[in-house]
């Protein structure tokens, strides 16, 4: 029952924070706000790629104990359903579509930080290269 109460404050919250969506230009803006819901939500640790798997059951396992890991991989999928369904709802259409086939919450991640980091490193490097030459430093163009 608590776990009802809980998915549904989750669901609910949405309403009470409205963030902007992602459309390629906010990163981010909407990384730092994304990462800081995930984190009220207590959900953000699924999105951590040292994240442990759940350790498999001895044999000889008591009932407890196996409730005990039941329990815990349960919520560690809703919690990767509810950080997952967060990231998508936020995203751009174009970009939803992009990545809906990614089932990680981890992996969705990553491949955003990967692709907006990168473009924003190669950004900054034309921005540096402009200014050498506006410099009149000359550079060959192999670089």
């Amino acid at each position: 029952m608590a776990t009802e109460a809980t998915t549904a404050f989750k669901v609910m919250n949405q309403e009470f924070v409205k963030l902007d969506r992602f459309d390629d230009t906010n990163f981010n803006n909407w990384k730092d706000k994304m990462l800081f819901l995930l984190t009220v939500l207590n959900v953000a640790y699924v999105r951590d790629p040292n994240l442990q798997p759940l350790e498999d059951l001895a044999p000889n396992a008591t009932p407890e104990e196996i409730a005990k890991v039941a329990e815990v991989k349960k919520k560690r999928e809703e919690d990767k359903f509810t950080c997952r369904g967060h990231i998508f709802n936020t995203l751009s259409d174009r970009l939803y579509d992009l990545y809906m086939s990614m089932q990680s919450p981890m992996e969705i991640w990553k491949a955003l930080e990967e692709k907006y980091n990168t473009e924003r490193q190669v950004h900054e490097l034309q921005v540096l290269v402009s200014r050498l030459r506006d410099l009149k430093v000359i550079i060959p163009e192999s670089l």
